[in-house]
């Protein structure tokens, strides 16, 4: 996520931004990050650009990258739980998984990295007195 974050924010340059600036921003270490940037260039929601001002960058509009892409993209299915497919969960509780599931993944789904980076921004705009 927070990868994708610092994406979003730089979004407008049309550069591509190296995997050491991200990894430094955030506090990842560069071998684990590259390994998550090349599940999220599989899932098509980043891209690579090789050559001398190469790194990443989004393949998409923020506003068009959720939080539960991502999610999905890295994790697989959003609150996945065998009790939604155990035959000896009784259905009522498979029901209750299925709402929370349900409820978790549209939320997810709401809110985009256009707004995320928006709200950081706007963090950092603020006055303190």
């Amino acid at each position: 996520m927070r990868a994708v974050l610092s994406l979003a924010r730089r979004y407008g340059t049309g550069e591509a931004t190296r995997i050491e600036e991200i990894a430094q921003e955030n506090g990842i270490p560069a071998n684990y990050l590259v390994q998550i940037l090349i599940e999220l260039k599989s899932g098509q929601l980043v891209q690579s650009l090789r050559g001398k001002d190469g790194g990443y960058r989004l393949a998409r509009r923020p506003s068009e990258i959720s939080f539960a892409d991502v999610v999905r993209c890295v994790h697989g299915p959003l609150f996945d739980t065998p009790a939604l497919t155990d035959p000896q969960c009784p259905p009522q509780l498979r029901a209750v998984w299925s709402r929370l599931q349900t409820v978790v993944h549209d939320e997810a789904a709401q809110v985009n990295f256009q707004i995320l980076a928006e709200a950081q921004q706007e963090k950092g705009q603020m006055f303190y007195i």
